[in-house]
């Protein structure tokens, strides 16, 4: 527990899905038939290995079951060790790897359903993230339009890597449809598995596809930029999940050199990139990489160049901090955690403002 947490906004947590089977009930016939007839129900979508160390801080993990499955355990560790105020649920779970999109949707709505049900029905302080289809921007509109009306759904999530790069005009009925509604788009570490996480082809190891999401993120960051979406979009908000920080500096400083060398071939950027992500890019602190130095997490909080970009999170039941650091890394400015983790938050997602009304 780190007492300046103490009514924080948690805005990455990971409740698990124990199976296809939990998910049948909240599905149609003919996916629940389909499912069982292809011997489909007991398969495991989870999109983090269950027994890998990253996927569960040792103190955390359950005696049994896939962790982050039990409500008890996840309100106990999640929720009053920190003294949360709320906490955003962002399953993860394989919807979005389905090759087919109508099965895709279909297992995307079960778990909005599911979480709706099972878990923010159960717990004043949890909202949730509206998992979408990202293999079909027709069909994750209609889960958005959906599901926008239950105001526990705070915000629209996809994964980091997908088939395109988020800029193209193909996603743009999803930017359209979020910033209709005021509701951040969260895109997080994952895959679709279209292509190599790397672009040299694919590792062999899982540390090496984990660590190449930042990648990932850099392509998605300026996709969006040099593709004109916060032009055509100017209230659309993205926070980028489990994304890492410390990347971000250098990101930044090279996205402005070069596009004052080449700016003439996107004519709508109209700004320095660094100044359009810093007005519509959030980050959560989870994971938090650099070396444990005081003075070097201070260095990269400055480089930063705002105070508004980061948000709070634990990222439970993921295991990126010691219990004994506490989830805020060391060095990290007082004066800058309220904003952190009260008023960054508060400012990102709207709709947790009503909850305080």
């Amino acid at each position: 527990m780190n007492a300046f947490t103490r009514g924080a906004i948690d805005c990455d947590i990971h409740p698990g899905v124990p199976g296809i089977r939990t998910l049948l009930p909240y599905m149609n016939n003919y996916w629940k038939d389909a499912f069982i007839r292809r011997g489909a129900d007991d398969f495991d979508l989870a999109s983090y290995p269950p027994g890998a160390p990253i996927t569960c801080r040792p103190d955390w993990r359950p005696e049994k079951g896939k962790p982050g499955t039990d409500m008890a355990l996840l309100c106990a560790q999640a929720l009053d060790a920190f003294g949360t105020r709320h906490a955003i649920c962002n399953t993860l779970y394989g919807g979005q790897v389905a090759v087919s999109e109508t099965m895709g949707a279909a297992i995307c709505s079960a778990i909005n359903d599911w979480i709706a049900a099972e878990w923010l029905s159960r717990d004043a302080r949890l909202r949730a993230s509206i998992v979408v289809p990202a293999q079909a921007p027709h069909l994750a509109v209609e889960e958005i339009e959906r599901l926008a009306g239950d105001r526990r759904f705070v915000q629209i999530l996809l994964p980091a890597a997908a088939e395109l790069l988020y800029g193209k005009s193909y996603y743009w009925p999803i930017w359209a449809a979020a910033e209709k509604h005021g509701l951040p788009v969260g895109i997080h570490a994952g895959s679709m598995f279209r292509y190599a996480p790397t672009s040299n082809g694919w590792p062999s190891h899982y540390l090496h596809d984990y660590v190449s999401q930042s990648q990932a993120f850099e392509d998605q960051l300026l996709s969006l930029v040099s593709e004109g979406v916060f032009a055509r979009f100017p209230n659309l908000r993205i926070v980028l999940l489990e994304s890492g920080v410390s990347w971000l500096p250098g990101f930044l400083w090279r996205s402005v050199k070069t596009w004052r060398g080449v700016r003439s071939e996107v004519p709508w950027v109209t700004r320095p990139p660094a100044e359009i992500i810093r007005d519509h890019v959030r980050l959560t602190m989870q994971p938090f990489d650099s070396p444990p130095d005081p003075a070097i997490v201070g260095q990269v909080l400055d480089q930063l160049g705002s105070e508004e970009l980061l948000l709070f999170a634990t990222d439970y039941p993921h295991w990126q901090f010691e219990p004994e650091e506490g989830a805020v890394p060391p060095g990290f400015p007082p004066a800058l955690l309220r904003k952190v983790m009260v008023e960054n938050p508060l400012a990102t997602y709207p709709r947790l403002q009503e909850s305080l009304a």
